[in-house]
């Protein structure tokens, strides 16, 4: 079995830590200086983690801002509370993590690309075309790493492994919730009722879908930047309100290729009623973290 980078990170360290002071020292001084920008459910997993488990890997904490600074009170080192994060470059970050809302990587993510790799926790963003070139036009003028994490995808590194061999031919992700776990622009699911079962609430672009339910379909994003060619106008998504849901949120994927070739996953992730984010999809964001290292100017499916 191959061992996860995770655990090879950690044998390194080991490793360069038996060699003295000296290697200890220069292990220290390569480690990377993380930002966490957002401290919701998501944020304060990843701030935690890194907090504790951080160091040992080669990650230090540089910040953490919330649109709430209160809600950092007490739960933060008061050393790392960036109140300001226009001031975000002060704190020299290698990498700086988005786990907010979309309209940050809107207001700052070109800014923020300027200085350090960016790891977009809210790749809905990128369903605007002029601010998604601008993004790729950063980084590769700056040679910093556009990291888009996996989250609920499953398979998107084959998906995009597909795109760049030329036989995508079309995608298709359905998103299925309970309707409480849904974060909906104007008033699409205010009538919903208890037991009222299955509601298909949009069926179309991803692109068209982005701006609706921002903060659920980062899946979907996730999806159309691997699949480049089809892009977000290309990919088409579904979002399914379920009353049956209760534990669960539903993701599946439907991939066609060449020649009748498809394949069709579906991934149930734990989630408690009203969680935008499933469970099982924090430790998929840390472990895309884990990869946040540079990998040039270029646009990085993690």
């Amino acid at each position: 079995m191959i061992p996860s980078f995770e655990l090879w990170l950690a044998v390194q360290s080991r490793r360069r830590s038996c060699g003295g002071a000296h290697q200890i020292m220069d292990t220290e001084s390569s480690s990377l200086r993380v930002g966490v920008v957002g401290y919701g459910h998501l944020g304060q997993f990843l701030v935690d983690k890194l907090l504790k488990a951080g160091p040992g890997l080669g990650l230090v904490l540089g910040f953490v801002w919330n649109r709430n600074p209160d809600k950092l009170q007490g739960s933060v080192p008061a050393e790392l509370i960036l109140d300001d994060l226009s001031s975000f470059a002060n704190r020299r970050c290698d990498v700086i993590v988005e786990v907010c809302h979309p309209q940050i990587v809107r207001d700052f993510g070109l800014e923020f690309l300027s200085k350090s790799h960016l790891m977009v926790g809210s790749p809905s963003a990128l369903s605007d075309p002029d601010l998604n070139q601008k993004l790729r036009q950063v980084s590769l003028q700056h040679g910093r790493t556009l990291y888009i994490p996996s989250g609920a995808l499953w398979g998107g590194q084959d998906i995009q492994r597909m795109n760049n061999s030329g036989t995508l031919k079309a995608l298709f992700i359905r998103m299925s919730k309970h309707p409480s776990c849904f974060r909906l622009t104007g008033d699409v699911l205010g009538d919903w009722t208890e037991g009222e079962g299955r509601r298909v609430l949009f069926r179309g672009s991803v692109a068209d879908l982005c701006p609706l339910a921002p903060n659920n379909v980062n899946t979907m994003a996730a999806a159309a930047v691997a699949a480049g060619t089809l892009g977000f106008t290309g990919v088409q998504g579904e979002i399914v309100s379920d009353t049956a849901l209760r534990d669960f949120h539903v993701v599946e994927v439907e991939v066609t290729g060449p020649d009748g070739f498809s394949v069709h996953t579906v991934r149930r992730n734990p989630a408690k009623l009203g969680a935008v984010t499933g469970s099982a999809t924090y430790n998929s964001f840390w472990n895309s973290l884990l990869i946040c290292r540079g990998h040039g100017g270029t646009v990085y499916l993690c």
